[in-house]
């Protein structure tokens, strides 16, 4: 198990206390301590698990796995297993035993679903109302996951051998390692690798965790940002085929989400300009009582509670707005070829 940790001293404690707890125990832990200036390393060394220190690492966690996959990777055998999971997430006692297992039927990498950690007030709330929505759909899809979850995904060695000879032989991009250290999200990045060499991928409902959410509206922003742009560039490198058309439909899909909604925030607007009132036309009403009624039904494992806040449009129609400026944002960054950064 490798977990690659930047500054977590907060929350690494926490974070091999779960690996603790769970009903299969790894069979070695790795902390992998890159750039750290305060007391993660030293945290790591008191729980009594393995660590890795980088050694002049610019390239963030990519780079920080690479590092220590190049040393580890070559002394196992093709049917290990490597779990990398995140130094601020905690997994629920049955990850490791469920990713296990489904690995032993054919997976390639088994990820998750998670559910955000408390905190962060209404952005927080927001966030944990989205993931599980997201916990929800990959449920309804019976595992079947378009991106492997960077808080913790299980991989077998093979594939692992299998994508770095692949980039060395030219088939796929980025230089001859496990993640390619040029792109923004690495781990939506490894999922398209993967599937291109025709390795299957899971994400069982058994397979959660606990992750941070983000605790400001500029720390969401940044994330997202990072996060669309990433996903929009991966496809732009891998192109339109077998394996990308289902994810240029989603982008599509996207896009006319935020035509619409551009759409219908305007007619609001007209509606008051001309009428001095709200008033609103019989199509975007059904299309008002629709939304409102999928923030409701969605959020059902949540509670009665966030299922009432939920079907309040002037709580989560902002924060879909938000979320959908900020695609639109990544966007405009890829088409003007402005500089990404992490």
């Amino acid at each position: 198990m490798l977990i690659p940790a930047h500054n977590e001293q907060a929350s690494i404690t926490a974070t091999l206390m779960s690996l603790r707890l769970q009903t299969r125990a790894p069979d070695q832990v790795v902390v992998i301590a890159d750039n750290c200036t305060d007391r993660t390393l030293q945290k790591a060394q008191e729980a009594g698990v393995a660590t890795f220190t980088t050694v002049g690492n610019k390239d963030k966690k990519a780079g920080a796995l690479n590092q220590a996959l190049a040393v580890w990777l070559g002394a196992l055998d093709d049917r290990d297993l490597v779990l990398v999971m995140d130094a601020d997430t905690a997994l629920d006692a049955l990850f490791v035993e469920t990713a296990e297992r489904y690995a032993e039927a054919g997976y390639a990498a088994v990820g998750g679903t998670f559910t955000g950690r408390e905190g962060g007030g209404l952005v927080g709330m927001l966030q944990r109302n989205e993931y599980a929505r997201y916990a929800r759909d990959v449920t309804r899809r019976h595992g079947k996951a378009l991106v492997l979850t960077g808080t913790a995904t299980m991989l077998t060695v093979e594939a692992l051998r299998d994508v770095v000879a692949a980039r060395a032989a030219g088939r796929l991009a980025g230089q001859a390692a496990v993640y390619d250290t040029r792109v923004l999200t690495e781990d939506n990045e490894l999922t398209l690798a993967l599937l291109h060499l025709d390795w299957p991928i899971i994400a069982p409902a058994g397979c959660a965790m606990t992750t941070e959410v983000m605790t400001s509206w500029g720390d969401l922003y940044r994330q997202r940002l990072r996060w669309k742009r990433g996903a929009i560039e991966n496809l732009f490198d891998y192109g339109l085929n077998r394996i990308t058309v289902r994810y240029w439909a989603r982008q599509l899909w996207s896009f006319l989400g935020l035509l619409v909604t551009t759409v219908y925030l305007l007619s609001i607007v007209l509606s008051v300009l001309d009428y001095h009132a709200l008033t609103l036309h019989p199509f975007w009403l059904g299309v008002t009582v629709l939304f409102a009624a999928e923030r409701v039904v969605s959020v059902r494992s949540r509670g009665a509670g966030q299922m009432l806040l939920s079907g309040l449009l002037v709580v989560e129609m902002p924060y879909d707005i938000y979320l959908q400026a900020t695609h639109a944002k990544a966007l405009l960054d890829v088409i003007t070829r402005r500089k990404g950064s992490w």
